[in-house]
């Protein structure tokens, strides 16, 4: 990866249903669909004979590790068909690909929710451009990480989603109509290749080929949307040249954004990885009105990596795959980019980049999937000069470096001389750089010898340019001269760099293209001064920006991309412009957060367009030797220190002096600092060398030693709040190191604890700083606190690191306000990539020139030794407080060290002073205290923002008076515990009574109508998520012991969790209102915690309904589950192992279980999901955790549901013991009002309120109102739960914080001394109804003729129907065959029967059948009613002949046409314009319907038509009236009149004969016998003429 990415790994989960598929292309095909990401497959069932597949199968579900925020691995969806059930048997037939959809995971996880839900996938196929849709996939799409909550979208109705068009798989901004797209990627060449072989190996070669060639076969590869295309392979060469493009044809715009460059070595035995680019799509293209296709360079782009030392077990190889950032530059590739859009209809191209210029390509097959074009020989020379040209002149570059400070060296390497090398590229890189450009061997020829030392150590600058010109010929020095550290402490070193700073300066030549990053440059000044809201600025700069970008624009070598990508930041800039201004007139107190996310998003933009997609000169890299091994590096983008003449162009760390810290690499071992350097780098081009020293301190001369300036720092370092866990107790010894310059200082060490206040003064005297006075003011070196563990044995562990200015007072300045005394400041503690903790500190830096030096406020403490505290004008400003501390009790404790908790007590403690609570007597029996409230006094800043944290711990009190940890817990923010008196008003309120209220202050009436409606709210998350965790007055801490985990993420800590302390805290100003504590009632020991209830233990019985499970984690082989509930609570345990359902991963459950509690001992639910398993142990799949005492004792009265109606009988009854007004009594009585007045009928009052309703509504009704609106009591008043259903979703203890599901359940708890409840509600799930569909088939008519008769030729077919119900396709049934219909029309009168369980609410059909003659028991599967009928042509001697079909909705389909004429396609294709019908509510319908089939255009036409009868008749009213099969009994049908053509010729030939020869030559054989006749009656003539002739002569 390119630039410095910070790279977090998260493990991730991919979850994909397959619902169903719609118009897939072919005929009576078998589909099966695959999901593939990466290399891992998986399969739905296969569903014969359907175009229509229906799934509903939650079968793939991948587990993966992905770079955030680049997520590149693709998604594919494709469609296998199979020719027929026989060829699905076959395992040596493969399947035909019908069509495939492709979508990158990263895209699915930037969708709201992280998922697509019931969204179509539109297949295609890349093969076959001109086919168009090849059919849809319906399916749901979620990306899960730890701790992230995939919530289901409110389901639409069927309807809704079977609008197809309008509920496409695709991102927001994408058009559903996408074209076909040829994506052409040409590789040029590459340079600065790294040797892949040993020493070795190349002299192995040497003495068998005799010559020493370059170790290294490189060819590149390139991978886009699934597609895989490569280059030839380059022999033996640094420097390959290849003239080759590869061509990927794909959807336009395509759903994959990234494009995969790699340069591989090609290896007989495994190829490996040189270096990896990614092309973002979205950076080279804009999908504006204005905006340009895909297009890049040519440019060179860079490639980063590993080291460049080969080894044989490279453990940074990942960076090599682009995993990563890369240490070091690995190679770089001239490459480019061009998009054609194709025209389907014809082989036009619409639009295009430049793509064929005037060089012609050679294809040639590459071994990947793609085509791969080389360069024709001819056309070599051409295409040369024109890639040089396009990319731009040669220039040479100058980069200079001097290190004005080396702090920090790690102990473990400052015992050996160390040293720094400077590369940018391979110049620079003496070790294991291998290739120069010809430019650069041409200069290192003509150059002169090595330069001394001096030239290395001493900064050197030449007043007159010609005085630089000549020594432009000076050979490039890249490392400083090896120097021994000198002990800074017992933990670091540091190199004396004092009046001499090493230098480096290096020539390198690159294509000139400075105009890119310029254009960054500015783009980034813009987002930094917006950032610090300074808009004249940034409008300023958006003017120069527009001034600046334009001057270069005939410079050599500009891209298209260059050109476009110009315009679209002009057009976006100037677009934020107008914007701003228009927010500047806007901006009002209500309306600051959304003008604020409108300003972060201008910063998202410019942050965007500054990222330049096409490289130039490589980052530069600053490495730390110790005996020629490179120990630790920094990388610094090359744009960040080039040199412009002018200032908005130049980089911001040009000229400047940076601190820069080198590191090892990622995690662990990267977060200790190897070094701190504070660095001078200027890059610029060789011509501008005169003024690379331009930007350094004033104090530096050229030669001359540079001035320095002595100074004092002061560190207030006041104290730290939630730091990491580092020991095994949960806790930390933490104690803080501060670094400055060459000086190091620590704190003392304060023991277990995780939020130390060390309130202590760390004094730097004689600080030397080198420099102008002026300068080390504006901008002072940095301060590096690293806060430590302390351990006992071994080194102390690092927990985080810091930074932070001073505020720099020089020796004419007056020590005062406003910028002295400093003030105290938070600043991050960062652990790597994650936050460990804050510092509370100020930091200043006084230059020493007595007597203006201030003095040192205070004394030592005597307590503390020669510790100095923070002075009194830093320190905050203390007031008395109050900490009233509720001790409830402790869950959930685990074992210490193997040994029970039985006497635990907690201990609170807050800046030095703290309270124990009382002790536990035996923690089994009882683990609740037996004093609830104590308090202590303690003095805490008056600024709430500084208020130290509050820590809780539990110890376990052991004989002999030892005392164990158990767990402990930091409140970092004490500020929800805070109490704030209430208002006089609401007091009056609630002290006044009805009457004296209603006259002194106004009345809140609310007006109530009656309604009827139940309403059962259903929350789609977990009930404690909607009401603050049930922590209205008493709270939940974790307690937490162990080491903290190392995630980059923030790690969930339930690994960590050992137990629960249950309490909470009041914390107010003294001294408190005498009113309050006048109230009558008061009680001083509860302090605030007045009208809570005792904790005395309690029987209460819990009634928990278990209503289904979604989206369960498939736990079986065959991605299913076969699921059932187990109910624990304390030592009780329900199992429903018996009623597990069959092979579901929806399971409706439909249970109620009972079951007796003790609270405080038993108040933690379990319910569990089990797969059920015919040998073995059964699998958990998930469970979750209800805290049931929260719930009973919250304000919010979540122990039954307040329903929406009070109804004495019917499923509806009121479930609760108490009635509506006995609850609003109670809860009057518990808030200190007075009771409900029952004034005038149909009203109430409570408080101040008037709650009006209907005369005839009784007291319970209008009660039940009250309730309802129980919040909008003032001051007492607050939401309760109502009748609900809440998800919950279901974890699994190895998976923590990925959801394996969800259950919807609710929960209701009645004490054991109230009134008993009444039983159960059944909430069963519905019973399928059992229906019977009759479909008689009385005729069809312009059936397609397929057959040809083997005499005559003629055109015919023996057509038969055949019919089923979606998902019995193994009980479709026949028609007899009509035989020989000359003209598409056939007659049946045949009779087909389908019983079949429905669901009307759900309308599905349910069925319940084996999956396989090996399946234990049956499945039960919910499928829409959907009735197929399909028209065939019999032939006896090969496969039937499929001719058409249509499907119908039982609930949704078209009306029957009433004759053969009416009846067209168009009701298949405008289904939805016409009127529809459903059987449900018709039962009895009658008329034509056409059968359709797809061409070979894949166009619908029309095959036929059939006349049906449908007749749905429930189970008991087909019992009472039967009917048989086909046309038997009872009720047959009559025989159809069919013609005599409809014969079987080998059932009756003579017959047959006949009718074939009569019927097709029957003119010819009236002619022939009418000619025989004649014939013979003129041989008689002549026979009998002569005989006659002579009897007339001779007169016989």
């Amino acid at each position: 990866m390119d630039g410095g990415i910070s790279v977090k790994w998260k493990e991730r989960k991919l979850h994909v249903t397959v619902v169903e598929a719609r118009q897939l292309v072919g005929l009576n095909m078998d589909p099966v669909v695959c999901v593939e990401i990466g290399d891992d497959k998986k399969y739905t069932s296969m569903k014969e004979s359907t175009n229509c597949p229906y799934y509903n199968e939650v079968h793939a579900s991948f587990s993966f590790s992905l770079c955030f925020p680049h997520i590149p691995s693709p998604l594919f969806f494709y469609s296998d068909r199979l020719e027929t059930v026989i060829h699905s048997k076959n395992l040596l037939r493969s399947g035909t690909l019908v069509g495939t959809f492709k979508m990158d995971v990263g895209t699915v996880y930037s969708q709201p929710e992280h998922q697509f839900y019931h969204k179509w996938a539109m297949l295609s196929d890349p093969d076959d451009i001109t086919a168009g849709c090849k059919g849809y996939v319906k399916c749901d799409i979620a990306v899960v990480a730890k701790g992230d909550n995939i919530k289901t979208p409110h389901k639409a109705n069927e309807t809704d989603e079977d609008d197809i068009e309008g509920n496409l798989l695709l991102p927001e901004g994408v058009p559903a109509e996408r074209q076909w797209a040829r994506f052409y990627v040409k590789v040029y060449r590459a340079e600065g290749l790294p040797k892949m072989n040993t020493n070795l190996m190349a002299n192995v070669k040497k003495a068998f080929i005799g010559e020493n060639r370059d170790l290294v076969d490189p060819y590149v590869q390139v991978v886009f949307a699934g597609q895989k295309g490569k280059t030839s392979v380059q022999k033996s060469s640094y420097e390959p040249i290849w003239n080759e493009q590869v061509v990927f044809t794909e959807m336009f715009p395509p759903l994959c954004k990234r494009m995969k460059v790699q340069i591989r070595d090609s290896d007989k035995v495994n190829d490996v990885a040189i270096g990896t680019h990614f092309i973002d799509l979205r950076k080279i293209a804009n999908d504006g009105d204005k905006g340009f296709l895909p297009t890049m360079g040519p440019a060179w782009v860079n490639m980063y990596g590993s080291t460049r030392q080969y080894t044989l077990m490279d453990e940074h190889q990942d960076l090599n795959e682009g995993l990563g950032e890369g240490v070091s530059f690995r190679a770089r590739l001239l490459i480019s980019v061009a998009v054609e859009i194709l025209d389907t209809g014809s082989s036009e191209i619409v639009s295009s980049t430049e793509v064929s210029g005037f060089v012609s390509f050679s294809v040639r097959r590459s071994k990947g999937d793609c085509p791969v074009y080389s360069v024709v020989e001819q056309d070599f020379f051409i295409l040369y000069f024109f890639v040089q040209s396009a990319t731009g002149k040669v220039e040479e570059f100058f980069l200079f470096g001097s290190f004005l400070e080396a702090t920090m060296i790690d102990r473990k390497i400052g015992d050996k001389p160390i040293s720094f090398e400077v590369t940018i590229g391979n110049y620079g890189n003496h070790i294991d750089g291998v290739s120069k450009t010809s430019a650069a061997k041409k200069k290192r020829k003509e150059g002169g010898g090595e330069s001394d030392e001096d030239d290395s150590e001493l900064i050197q600058q030449n007043s007159s340019e010609d005085e630089a010109d000549d020594d432009a010929d000076l050979v490039s020095v890249s490392s400083t001269p090896p120097m021994k550290p000198v002990i800074t402490d017992r933990n670091y070193f540091h190199l004396p760099y004092f009046e001499k700073k090493p230098c480096i300066y290096i020539k390198s030549w690159w294509q000139d293209q400075r105009r890119r990053l310029y254009n960054s440059n500015i783009m980034d000044k813009m987002a930094d001064k917006l950032l610090q809201w300074i808009r004249a600025k940034c409008v300023f700069i958006f003017s120069r920006f527009v001034t600046l970008a334009n001057k270069d624009q005939h410079q050599a070598g500009r891209t298209k991309l260059d050109k476009e990508r110009l315009k679209s930041c002009m057009r976006e800039m100037e677009s934020i412009g107008q914007q701003a201004k228009l927010i500047r007139f806007q901006v009002k107190r209500n309306t600051v957060r959304d003008k604020l996310k409108i300003v972060q998003n201008f910063l998202h933009r410019l942050r965007f367009l500054a990222d330049e997609p096409q490289h130039s000169i490589p980052d530069v890299f600053i490495w730390m030797m110790s005996n020629n091994k490179r120990i630790a590096y920094a990388r610094i983008p090359s744009k960040d220190v080039l040199f412009s003449i002018v200032d908005e162009e130049t980089g911001k760390d040009c000229g400047k002096v940076k601190a820069v810290f080198l590191r090892k690499g990622f995690g662990p071992a990267g977060w200790t600092v190897q070094a701190k350097m504070e660095m001078y780098l200027w890059l610029g081009l060789n011509k501008q060398k005169k003024d690379f020293l331009s930007g350094l301190p004033n104090g530096f001369e050229e030669i001359k030693a540079p001035r320095t300036q002595v100074f004092q720092l002061r560190a207030h370092m006041y104290q730290a709040r939630s730091l990491f866990a580092a020991d095994s107790s949960g806790l930390s010894d933490p104690f803080a190191r501060v670094f400055f310059s060459t000086h190091s200082q620590v704190t003392e060490v304060l023991s277990e604890t995780l939020c130390p206040t060390w309130d202590q003064l760390l004094v730097f005297d004689d600080v030397e700083l080198f420099g102008e006075a002026g300068e080390l003011r504006d901008d002072p070196p940095m301060i590096v606190v690293e806060v430590y563990d302390q351990d006992t044995v071994g080194k102390a562990e690092f927990i985080g690191r810091t930074f932070a200015k001073p505020i720099t007072k020089m020796c004419d300045e007056h020590y005062g306000p406003p910028r002295f005394p400093p003030q105290l400041e938070y600043y991050q503690i960062y652990r790597g990539n994650s936050t460990a903790g804050d510092l509370l500190a100020a930091f200043e830096l006084l230059q020493v020139k007595w007597p203006h030096l201030p003095s040192l406020d205070g004394h030592t403490d005597s307590d503390r030794g020669p510790i100095l505290p923070v002075p009194m004008g830093i320190r905050p400003i203390l007031s008395r407080y109050r900490i009233e501390v509720l001790f409830w009790g402790l869950r959930d404790l685990k074992r210490v060290n193997l040994a029970q908790v039985d006497r635990p007590r907690v201990d609170i403690e807050c800046a030095g002073k703290g309270v124990q609570s009382a002790l536990i007597q035996s923690y089994k029996k009882n683990p609740n205290f037996s004093t609830l409230v104590k308090w202590f006094e303690v003095d805490l800043p008056e600024n709430e923002l500084l208020h130290p944290p509050l820590n809780i711990r539990v110890v376990d009190c052991r004989a002999f008076g030892r005392y164990t940890l158990v767990g402990s817990h930091a409140v970092t923010s004490l500020r929800r515990f805070i109490y704030s008196p209430p208002d006089k008003m609401q007091q009056n309120w609630a002290s006044s009574g009805s009457q004296s209220v209603q006259d002194a202050f106004p009345v809140l009436i609310f007006s109530i109508t009656m309604t009827d409606d139940i309403v059962l709210l259903v929350y789609n998350k977990e009930l404690e998520a909607e009401f603050d965790n049930f922590e209205d007055w008493l709270h939940t801490f974790n307690l937490y012991r162990g080491k903290a985990g190392d995630d980059d993420e923030a790690a969930l800590d339930d690994d960590r969790i050992v137990g629960r302390f249950k309490g909470s805290m009041c914390m107010y100003k003294l001294p408190l209102s005498e009113e309050i504590t006048r109230e009558a009632g008061f009680d001083p020991n509860l302090g605030m915690f007045q009208s809570i209830p005792h904790n005395d233990p309690i029987n209460v019985l819990v009634r928990v309904y278990i209503v289904r499970a979604t989206d369960l984690h498939p736990a079986d082989i065959n991605g299913k589950a076969d699921p059932y509930i187990v109910i624990k609570l304390g030592k009780s345990e329900l199992k429903d192992k018996e009623n597990y359902i069959s092979k579901q991963l929806n399971p409706v459950f439909g249970k109620a279980f009972d079951i007796q509690a003790t609270f405080p001992m038993e108040s933690m639910l379990t319910v569990s999901v089990y797969d059920w398993d015919l040998v073995g142990t059964d699998d958990l799949i998930g469970e979750t955790k209800v805290d049931l005492e929260n719930r009973y004792y919250s304000k919010h009265r979540a122990t039954c549901g307040i329903a929406s109606n009070y109804s004495v009988h019917g499923y509806n009854v009121w479930r609760d013991p108490l009635k509506p007004s006995q609850i609003l009594a109670k809860l009057c009585k518990e808030a200190k009002l007075d009771g409900p007045l029952y004034g005038i009928p149909g009203i109430y009052f409570v408080c101040v309120c008037v709650f009006a309703g209907m005369k005839r509504q009784t007291d319970e009704h209008l009660a039940l109102t009250v309730l309802k609106h129980w919040e909008e009591i003032p001051r007492v008043g607050c939401k309760l739960i109502p009748e609900h259903v809440e998800t919950r979703p279901l974890l699994h203890p190895e998976k923590p914080g990925i959801e394996q599901g969800r259950v919807e359940m609710w929960v209701d708890m009645f004490p054991m001394d109230m009134p008993a409840p009444g039983p159960a509600i059944d909430i069963s799930p519905r019973k399928p109804k059992r229906y019977e569909l009759r479909v008689v088939i009385w005729n069809t008519d312009e059936v397609i003729l397929e057959d040809d008769d083997y005499f005559t030729g003629e055109k015919s077919s023996d057509i038969f129907v055949r019919g089923w119900l979606k998902g019995q396709q193994e009980d479709k049934q026949d028609t007899d065959v009509h035989y020989h219909s000359l003209t598409g029309e056939g007659n049946f009168n045949w009779r087909f029967v389908f019983p079949f369980d429905y669901l009307m609410a759900e309308e599905k059909i349910v069925i319940s059948k084996k999956e396989s003659m090996f399946s234990w028991d049956e499945t039960e599967y919910k499928i829409p009613a959907r009735l197929t009928l399909q028209v065939w042509d019999a032939d006896h001697f090969s496969a039937d002949d499929f001719l058409g079909a249509i499907e119908l909705d039982l609930n949704r389909f078209p009306r029957g046409a009433k004759t053969a004429k009416q009846c067209s396609i168009g009701m298949v294709q405008n289904e939805a314009d016409l009127p529809c019908i459903s059987i449900f509510k018709q039962k009895r319908v009658k008329g034509w319907w056409p059968f359709v089939a797809r061409d070979e255009n894949d166009e619908m036409e029309l095959t036929g038509k059939v006349e049906a009868e449908l007749h749905l008749m429930s189970a008991e009213e087909a019992e009472k009236s039967p009917v048989g099969l086909g046309r038997n009994e009872p009720d047959p049908l009559e025989k159809p009149n069919r013609p005599d053509t409809s014969l079987m010729w080998f059932v009756n030939p003579l017959k047959s004969i006949c009718y074939f020869l009569w019927h097709n030559y029957r003119w010819l054989i009236l002619k022939a016998l009418g000619l025989l006749l004649l014939l013979l009656l003129v041989g008689l003539f002549l026979y009998s003429f002569p005989g006659y002739l002579v009897k007339k002569m001779l007169g016989a």
